[in-house]
């Protein structure tokens, strides 16, 4: 307590309830303490402390993840960076800022608007997310289609390594530094291998205007053709995102309804920006694109506070399942944009399979995809089918060639699913890297990785008997 203050460490029980997991509600553990540092200094100390007496601890921002990767498995300090809230400053001739982690999402662009700029990446809970949570899990949104995730935006880092130490990363501002990118490396690992204290991020010039078009299909597959098309026309939009049929049903029973039909397939939201007369072109072009897939209606919003009802609608939709179902789980699979119709109709039959509904909420240009599985956790046995169900969503992505996660990261929901996409050697490769950074495991410990599986031990075990160093 000498270390931060008395008044900001929690470690009664009632108190620490709130911690017991962060978005992914359906594990959840109890951490021994939660500490409140206000500066890089403290983080350190706290940092120094707890590595000299062997406690685990973990670093969180405002738990707004969606994998477990702030979730405490039992006994760990909870280390929250709420405190370090400050925007440092801001380089408009270098087109920079610095944060410090707990700074949220949202308020970057709301404090640079007025000069004209705004900071790319927009995940959907970007009101309440902070750019340490962002870095931590390399998160996306819906703008990462044309502008890239997290890390296309990050410049430099303050880091405090596992024992304390404190480093910066990258050369603020200054891009493509010679030797190892130690700040790749950092942004997305999950809060395994640092504590990130600080953060240089790359802004953007606002464009000069931009079109939000919609587009409504009868059938999935039509909607996912049109997705292919206007890529392979060589239009790039700023977002392309799509609903299916019953994620307009719980958009339109929640807070943001726009009038969506309720009996169509599926929607496409659209949005392209630039100068002026590129992005009107593109916007017209898009509309041929969903005509020739038989599209039901498309239109372009008559005005800035029509596209801005439209993706209210969209940005609240996981949250609005809880409209038409008590409980969901949210999944994150990527594949590729021509594999759309065929992973769509094999979530479809794990649908019908398990007799829970899912819904479909997606990044659809970059084919990262949200199934949301429904299920009632009060009834026996919902919890472990929407869990299996999941698996199954995220099977049905690596099989077609993709990836478990675009930009929910692994935490503890999805460390058995690393397998889906990575041998054991590989994953061991991964746990080596982790080891330089954090030798004793002490930080986020048993987050990302599944246990090595039985294969590489029994590889490891002949080595040892034939002599060799390993």
């Amino acid at each position: 307590m000498k270390l931060v203050g008395k008044e900001h460490v929690l470690h009664r029980q009632a108190d620490l309830v709130a911690y017991e997991c962060d978005g992914f509600t359906l594990q959840r553990g109890k951490a021994r303490a939660v500490v409140f540092p206000g500066e890089t200094k403290e983080v350190s100390a706290v940092v120094r402390l707890l590595h000299r007496e062997r406690v685990p601890f973990i670093a969180r921002g405002a738990g707004t993840g969606l994998s477990g990767g702030a979730t405490p498995l039992g006994g760990e300090v909870i280390i929250s960076l709420v405190r370090m809230k400050k925007l440092l400053r801001v380089d408009l001739d270098n087109r920079t800022a610095v944060v410090q982690p707990g700074f949220v999402n949202l308020k970057l662009t709301q404090a640079i608007s007025k000069d004209g700029y705004y900071y790319a990446p927009d995940p959907s809970s970007q009101y309440a997310c902070t750019i340490g949570g962002n870095v931590a899990e390399n998160a996306g949104g819906a703008h990462c289609l044309k502008y890239g995730v997290t890390t296309n935006h990050i410049l430099g880092a303050e880091v405090v390594l596992p024992d304390g130490e404190v480093i910066r990363l990258g050369e603020d501002g200054i891009p493509d530094q010679p030797g190892y990118d130690l700040l790749g490396l950092i942004t997305g690992s999950e809060g395994t291998l640092g504590v990130v204290t600080e953060i240089t991020v790359r802004i953007l010039k606002a464009p000069e205007g931009k079109q939000t078009i919609l587009a409504y299909f009868d059938d999935v597959e039509d909607g996912s053709r049109a997705v292919s098309d206007i890529i392979s026309a060589g239009i790039v939009p700023a977002a392309l995102e799509m609903m299916d049929r019953t994620a307009i049903e719980g958009v339109e029973a929640a807070n943001f309804p726009v009038g969506h039909p309720l009996d169509i397939e599926a929607l496409l939201l659209i949005e392209v920006d630039g100068i002026e007369a590129g992005f009107q072109s593109e916007a017209e072009d898009i509309v041929d694109v969903c005509r020739k897939w038989n599209v039901r209606e498309v239109k372009v919003a008559k005005d800035e506070q029509e596209a801005a009802a439209w993706w209210a609608n969209r940005k609240t939709g996981f949250g609005a399942m809880g409209a038409i179902s008590p409980d969901y789980l949210v999944q994150d699979g990527v594949i590729p944009r021509s594999r759309l119709p065929e992973v769509l109709n094999k979530i479809r039959a794990i649908s019908q399979e398990t007799g829970l509904r899912i819904a479909n909420i997606f990044h659809a240009g970059d084919g990262n995809l949200h199934p949301l599985i429904l299920f009632d956790a009060q009834k026996p046995g919902e919890k472990e089918k929407a869990l299996q169900a999941g698996s199954r969503c995220l099977k049905a992505c690596a099989d077609a060639g993709g990836s478990i996660t675009g930009e929910h990261g692994v935490g503890i929901e999805k460390k058995e699913e690393m397998r889906f996409i990575f041998t054991d050697e590989e994953i061991e490769a991964q746990t080596r890297i982790r080891s330089v950074f954090n030798p004793d495991n002490l930080l986020n410990p048993d987050k990302l990785f599944p246990q090595p599986g039985r294969c590489a031990e029994v590889k490891q075990e002949i080595k040892e008997q034939q002599g060799l160093k390993v």
